[in-house]
């Protein structure tokens, strides 16, 4: 389990600036499968052997979403579940959005 899994999102109320270079390699480092896009949110795609599956994870993913207080752009379809996650705020990425990763990432294990 990653170290990020354990620690806890902290609400961003803007004036930081986002992460960028090797601040982001190093956090992607510890969340397998995600990718950085253009330095401004994570993306992951999860597959599952059918909709139930797909929708149970979702609703899990909501839940640690919404204890931590820190909302990702869910999206599925049939075996099929798409997590963007970035920091609204200040529209880019804090080792928040990281957290979040790892947390939704446990659910797969």
């Amino acid at each position: 389990m990653s170290d990020l899994s354990s620690k806890t999102c902290v609400p961003c109320k803007g004036g930081v600036p986002p992460l960028r270079g090797e601040a982001l390699l190093a956090l992607q480092r510890q969340v397998q499968g995600w990718d950085v896009v253009e330095e401004h949110h994570l993306f992951k795609t999860f597959k599952f052997p059918d909709f139930r599956k797909a929708l149970d994870f979702v609703n899990r993913a909501g839940e640690v979403a919404e204890q931590a207080g820190h909302h990702p752009v869910i999206t599925f379809t049939w075996g099929k579940v798409e997590i963007k996650i970035y920091t609204h705020k200040i529209n880019g990425l804090t080792e928040s959005d990281f957290i979040l990763a790892a947390k939704i990432d446990a659910l797969t294990r």
